[in-house]
């Protein structure tokens, strides 16, 4: 009789897994509890009277392995962006920005010496990401195979590096190689993205968010997937169900009952029995699902605006906005301003905005209908930074929040933002985990681990060595709460159909 699984979840990862098992002729049955595929990874179109399908959650793909995309016979279609990122600023009277392109060239030096008066933090920039690189080198290759061991990666690497991004708080790091304040913040964006932590915090939960952000396919990258992120998960699901994979959607799962001999999934007007079970839900999740009294309920801190512009806004700096806009757009995200927010929001009060936002259109005109792609139309996507939910749960917080937003970007605009907006949607982290089942909102389904094993752990079985090991051998992790999950990447479900086939 042939292997049967059951996957809970029809998330991206869920549906890598059941695209490879499907094809190495294990029997699978997805199970959604939602009436659509996807997870986070969807396009939507959140105002009725604009033909506009945003990405409403996730939006950009960096970590997702072209050798897996390869794999899996993916149509799809991720450009690159000329701006990496743009990052307004004001100071004694004069509005500028900071630019980095993607390939940095000319205008890249022209902005860091109007915003630092000389090349020094440009030099000390190119070092640092250069060293960065070796790092990316050394873990990228590891995604797709069993977690390697600390001292592999750890010997592949400059000392000094390996002791700023794993051994000690990243903005020591930051502080000792920046001395711009608007630099160093560009720097520690990464490491806060979904992530609820002091710069300084000594867990490094901040440090491995940091990491994630600048490891994937080996550069680092953030593309954009051409159609939104629901092309991405509709491809997906395209290959499992061909592969023979069955997905059956408004299935919600209520109950997992473990046995030596199998796995019993219950749900509304359903029993499902497998030999195994892989999970694309929160760990935290599992554990209720299991019937066990769960550990600490994860919490997300990001706060998520989609918009629609009916063209994009001028800048107080001249910057061209079809440039500052392209990539990241970092809204009050120096070093200061960044402490300042969690401090603030770490004490129970609503922080001021500091955030960023991008823009799908200017690289991706496809998800808009045929009357606003001939226009000057726009989309712009927030994501805003350290806005718990004790923080955004208070009545009229969220408003405010939003309010606090618009008044930040209008602080760096030639014009006000509010007459240009066609259409606004907020998603604070109570809201998206009532909608995608991710406890407290946490985006990573909980914190991040290290992409390898420490120097005391010795796995024993394909599970623990692929990272994706329950307390139950019959039960496997294949989602965001796997050790190198989190983020768009897939490796959770890849991972975790090679644990079991192996």
């Amino acid at each position: 009789m042939a292997e049967r699984v059951v996957i809970v979840g029809a998330g991206h990862n869920g549906l890598v897994a059941a695209a490879l098992l499907a094809r190495a002729g294990v029997e699978v049955l997805v199970l959604e509890r939602l009436g659509r595929v996807g997870g986070a990874a969807v396009s939507a179109a959140p105002f009725a009277e604009h033909d506009a399908r945003l990405s409403r959650f996730s939006y950009l793909v960096s970590l997702f392995p072209q050798a897996l995309i390869d794999d899996l016979g993916l149509e799809l279609e991720l450009r690159s962006r000329d701006t990496a990122s743009f990052t307004p600023w004001h100071r004694a009277g004069r509005d500028g920005g900071l630019l980095v392109e993607t390939a940095p060239g000319e205008a890249t030096r022209a902005s860091f010496a109007e915003l630092t008066g000389g090349d020094d933090e440009l030099e000390a920039w190119n070092r640092f990401y250069a060293e960065i690189g070796t790092l990316a080198d050394a873990i990228a290759p590891t995604l797709m195979q069993p977690l390697p061991h600390i001292g592999d990666l750890r010997d592949r690497v400059e000392m000094a590096i390996w002791t700023d991004l794993v051994e000690q708080p990243i903005g020591t790091a930051i502080r000792r190689r920046f001395a711009d304040d608007v630099v160093r913040g560009v720097v520690a964006t990464d490491a806060l993205i979904g992530t609820f932590a002091s710069l300084e915090d000594l867990s490094l939960v901040q440090n491995r968010c940091f990491l994630y952000h600048l490891i994937g396919n080996g550069t680092g990258e953030w593309r954009v997937p051409v159609g939104g992120m629901g092309a991405v998960t509709a491809e997906l699901a395209r290959v499992a169900t061909e592969a023979g994979a069955t997905i059956r959607v408004n299935a919600e799962v209520d109950g997992i009952d473990v046995s030596d001999v199998d796995v019993t999934v219950c749900g509304d007007g359903f029993v499902e029995r497998a030999d195994h079970v892989l999970f694309g839900a929160a760990p935290y999740v599992l554990e209720r699902l299991l019937g066990h009294t769960p550990t600490a309920k994860p919490a997300g801190a990001q706060l998520k605006l989609n918009l629609l512009l009916s063209r994009l806004p001028a800048l107080k700096s001249g910057a061209d906005p079809a440039v500052a806009f392209a990539g990241t757009f970092h809204l009050d995200e120096s070093y200061e301003q960044l402490q300042l927010a969690w401090s603030t929001a770490a004490a129970g009060d609503l922080p001021p905005a500091t955030g960023e936002f991008y823009c799908h259109t200017l690289t991706d005109r496809s998800i808009l209908g045929p009357d606003l792609r001939d226009s000057d139309a726009q989309t712009l996507t927030y994501f805003g930074l350290h806005t718990p939910p004790g923080v955004l749960d208070a009545p009229g917080a969220k408003d405010e929040a939003v309010a606090r937003v618009l008044a930040a970007l209008d602080a760096h605009l030639a014009e006000p933002i509010e007459p240009l907006i066609l259409g606004l949607e907020a998603k604070t982290p109570t809201e998206i985990e009532h909608e995608l089942w991710m406890p407290g909102g946490h985006i990573f389904h909980g914190d991040l681990t290290w992409p390898w094993l420490e120097e005391d752990e010795r796995p024993h079985t394909p599970a623990q060595r692929w990272g994706v090991a329950t307390a139950h051998p019959r039960v496997l992790l294949c989602g965001s709460g796997a050790r190198r999950g989190g983020a768009v990447s897939g490796l959770g479900g890849h991972n975790a159909a090679q644990a079991l086939l192996s």
